[in-house]
């Protein structure tokens, strides 16, 4: 026994650390409440894609894809025809035939068009502002495509019945009248 006294004798006390002292936690300061950002005062007709005075023709020669500006050209002749108006460019790529002014439930007023095209890069887009809902019975006997809310896209047009697309786009042309004239 008088070894392990010794033993823990030698051993030197616990010596207590002192507290570490808490640094002071600053108080943040509540968030300043935002000002609502001002609104910019917009023309409630402004829409961001425009009818531009540029030459649709000179648009359609300048597609990259042959075959594309092929589909193109032969959409334009189409619905040139079912309006009877002259395509304009809308933006930088979109082809638009008659003028139409909507009114959303929300009150903003767009001017566009009653219907129009765009030869993109994955596909020949089709704007079917009516929208497909309606006829499924036409779209069944259409061909390969896909649909948006409104838009129709097309990788070529030889996998769609050309005289079913003119009567899909026929169909439109007058709702759009009816509904917005």
């Amino acid at each position: 026994m008088a070894t392990q006294k010794k033993a823990a004798a030698k051993k030197k006390p616990a010596t207590k650390k002192p507290a570490a002292k808490k640094k002071p936690v600053a108080k943040k300061k509540p968030a300043a409440k935002k000002k609502p950002a001002a609104k910019k005062a917009r023309d409630n007709t402004g829409n961001k894609t425009k009818a531009t005075g540029h030459d649709v023709d000179t648009f359609l020669r300048g597609v990259a894809d042959e075959a594309r500006r092929r589909d193109a050209e032969v959409v334009h002749a189409l619905m040139a025809r079912v309006t009877g108006a002259r395509g304009r460019l809308w933006g930088s790529s979109i082809v638009g035939y008659g003028d139409v002014t909507m009114t959303y439930a929300t009150g903003r007023v767009v001017d566009w068009f009653l219907v129009g095209f765009s030869p993109r890069k994955q596909a020949l887009t089709l704007y079917i502002m009516e929208g497909f809902s309606g006829h499924a019975g036409l779209m069944a006997k259409l061909g390969t495509y896909k649909t948006g809310k409104s838009c129709l896209y097309v990788k070529r047009l030889e996998d769609i019945d050309l005289a079913v697309l003119e009567r899909l786009v026929k169909k439109s042309v007058a709702y759009m009248k009816k509904t917005y004239a």
